[in-house]
């Protein structure tokens, strides 16, 4: 034990992250969370019985064969109160009588396609081949260089080895847009199932590794979704002795001469002798600094992300959807308008057979809308029009789904519209965005886990390294706790 002071900002999965594992190698830790639940962008909330997921879709690591499935299980993250479910098929296409599902098994997913879709063949034999080299494909979990540890871990050649087919295909794929790789296909609605996968804007080796992901056994569901996994780390961070001060907001960070302080939090000064910013990093370099840090990362950050942005409409149905697929990609015949955009089907998750989402004989049913929409939803805050069109959305959206499911024709109970502005309000993040864009043709890129200049500083987050999600922000979380062990002395402890 020792009597460093270290504040957290942020309760969500990156800041918990940070927290448990600086906890449990001694530190004095405080995490400090502008909001009243933990979870920041990993988050659900209730609405008059109805549970609205509102984060996680699924989670990489949940794998037990996959090293990052012990930071999940270090942190508390997956616990026996939160079994992992995998569906499968993972989605399912349907127009009219007909059917498109894609299967988690390789195998079993290109017989599907074949059977829809015999004249692309070429285009379904070079997805399958692409797959399957990116099968072995994961996040590699290694500690930083000169870290005394408890339990020492770093990737084992035979694990690298295993990636390297997928050199032969990397920059090809990097280089071509998700939705040129699409375009290989003729068939309408197989462009419509693999569109449904990620946000357009994405490289296609975005797309290949997540198909890949769910193949590989990965990518489960945990009981109870976003909101039980955060608080499940935040139970554990607490358990050790952690703190957790809610409707708190920094402010600054204060530094003198070259040295972190301590925060300023509603107003008042917290001293400490380190601070770890798991606020979005895109966000807190441009807020949190009486002085720009100027250093060439920051520079380089403010210049190349691009944010991934999203509308979340959220259902309680009257009705009892069970008989619906999981998840359900509905083509359009013509495009549905929201937020400025344009999009050619619904991708729709169905909550009916999961577990405490609704009221009995109730389901819950969500949709996202991917696309840069920030703007937009800015704009209509700024001239009044914001609640107008947020209304606007949910029930064009209603109307149009009740094409597709006429159970829930007059029978909304309540419905709830989250706009990347939502999620600015609420978690602080740039742009209301929850991930970075790996545009096609750009490098991935890492970003560092402490200042240059200033000592006591630290980062984690979603913007850590592209594209983010879930796994990169509780990586990044283990890394900079790291980085305070190691410049402390202090041995790290998983």
């Amino acid at each position: 034990m020792n009597d460093k002071k270290v504040i957290v900002i942020g309760a969500g999965i990156a800041g918990l992250a940070a927290g448990i594992y600086a906890k449990k190698s001694g530190f004095d830790v405080t995490i400090l969370e502008k909001h009243i639940i933990p979870g920041g962008l990993s988050t659900s909330w209730s609405r008059k019985g109805y549970l609205f997921e509102g984060g996680m879709h699924w989670l990489t690591g949940s794998s037990e064969k996959l090293t990052l499935n012990k930071i999940w299980k270090e942190t508390g993250a997956l616990k026996e109160n939160n079994p992992v479910f995998y569906k499968d098929p993972v989605s399912t296409l349907v127009d009219g009588n007909n059917t498109i599902e894609l299967f988690r098994d390789l195998d079993k997913f290109r017989a599907e396609l074949l059977r829809v879709a015999p004249e692309d063949k070429k285009a379904i034999d070079r997805l399958y081949k692409d797959a399957k080299i990116f099968l072995p494909v994961h996040l590699v979990v290694s500690d930083i260089p000169g870290l005394k540890t408890n339990e020492p871990r770093h990737p084992k050649m035979s694990e690298l080895l295993k990636m390297v087919p997928v050199l032969t295909r990397y920059k090809a794929l990097v280089d071509q847009p998700y939705e040129d790789y699409i375009q290989q296909f003729s068939n309408k609605n197989v462009q419509h199932l693999l569109r449904s996968v990620i946000g357009e804007r994405y490289n296609a080796i975005s797309f290949i590794y997540t198909i890949a992901s769910f193949a590989s056994g990965d990518c489960g569901y945990p009981e109870g979704g976003s909101l039980r996994m955060s608080k499940n780390m935040a139970d554990t961070f607490e358990s050790l002795g952690g703190k957790i001060q809610y409707r708190s907001s920094v402010e600054k960070v204060v530094i003198e001469d070259k040295k972190t302080k301590g925060v300023i939090v509603n107003g008042s000064f917290m001293p400490a002798d380190a601070v770890i910013v798991t606020q979005d990093t895109r966000q807190a370099i441009d807020t949190l600094f009486e002085k720009d840090l100027n250093e060439k990362w920051i520079s380089k950050m403010r210049r190349v992300i691009v944010s991934e942005q999203n509308m979340y409409v959220g259902l309680g149905v009257k009705a009892d959807l069970s008989k619906y697929p999981r998840s359900i990609i509905f083509p359009l015949e013509k495009p549905f308008k929201a937020g400025g955009l344009e999009f050619k089907e619904f991708r729709i998750n169905n909550y009916a057979l999961y577990k405490n989402h609704s009221p009995e004989g109730c389901s819950t049913v969500t949709t996202l809308f991917l696309g840069k929409s920030y703007e937009y939803w800015k704009a209509a805050k700024e001239d009044g029009s914001y609640k107008q069109k947020k209304q606007e959305l949910a029930q064009a959206f209603i109307e149009e789904l009740g094409k597709f499911i006429p159970e829930i024709n007059g029978n909304v109970e309540v419905f709830d519209v989250a706009t990347p502005v939502t999620y600015e309000r609420y978690c602080g993040t740039f742009e209301g965005s929850w991930m970075s864009v790996w545009e096609p043709g750009k490098p991935m890129f890492a970003f560092p886990a402490k200042s240059k200049t200033v000592s006591g500083l630290y980062f984690a987050g979603q913007r850590s390294t592209m594209p983010g999600g879930l796994p990169i922000v509780a990586y990044a979380g283990r890394i900079a706790a790291q980085h305070l062990c190691r410049d402390n002395n202090v041995m790290f402890q998983n």
